[in-house]
């Protein structure tokens, strides 16, 4: 069985109550509930949250909603322990976690993923781009003017828009394992909501994207 798991808890500090909070018409968890609903790969869609509003949305929009425990909703509460409680309740083979933080994606994304996933079996996936920034300072004897941001090496960041990991792996008391997969997304789906100016940028992309639609 397939999980698709929406963690979505009460106390966000960047932007209050955001997972709840209207954006292009909806609530945010909204996006993500119609996202994993629309994809054909996952048995059940799941939202583990402690409070109450967001559970209320959650049913509304469609979704399961799983009791997560309050000592699982603080800043200091892990995804690794939200997962391990999801799959202490639910049994599943692999589960999917998309973080309503990340509402912009595509029709295929998340079906795209799992489907990488089933076909390499790594033992977690992460959906990101090639990170490219260097530190200020760095290449201080005048070698970081020779170059440009496309001969930096970079390394793979994850944009938190989709994971896949195997129960196995969660398990055993990992959060990835040893097997990794990159899965490379757009750049509006690469949008990633921690503070205000996150939420407007992903209003303005969902808002064109509605409107391209009619």
């Amino acid at each position: 069985m397939i999980l698709g798991l929406i963690p979505a808890r009460g106390g966000s500090k960047g932007v209050p109550r955001k997972n709840v909070r209207m954006i292009a018409g909806k609530p945010l968890i909204a996006w993500t509930i119609e996202a994993a609903k629309q994809a054909t790969l996952l048995d059940r869609v799941v939202v583990s949250t402690e409070d109450a509003e967001i559970a209320e949305v959650a049913r509304e929009w469609g979704a399961e909603v799983l009791d997560r425990p309050d000592d699982l909703a603080t800043d200091g509460a892990t995804s690794l322990s939200v997962w391990q409680h999801a799959l202490s309740e639910i049994r599943a083979e692999i589960l999917v976690n998309l973080y309503p933080t990340s509402p912009i994606r595509d029709d295929s994304l998340i079906d795209g993923v799992v489907e990488s996933f089933l076909r390499n079996r790594p033992t977690c996936l992460a959906t990101g781009f090639v990170c490219r920034f260097v530190p200020f300072g760095d290449g201080d004897d005048g070698s970081s003017d020779l170059h440009g941001r496309e001969d930096v090496e970079g390394f793979f960041y994850d944009d938190g828009n989709v994971y896949v990991v195997e129960a196995a792996t969660v398990h055993a008391g990992l959060q990835y394992g040893t097997r990794l997969e990159h899965y490379h997304n757009t750049r509006e789906g690469n949008v990633e909501i921690d503070e205000e100016f996150d939420f407007w940028l992903a209003e303005q992309v969902l808002l064109r994207r509605m409107a391209e639609q009619r």
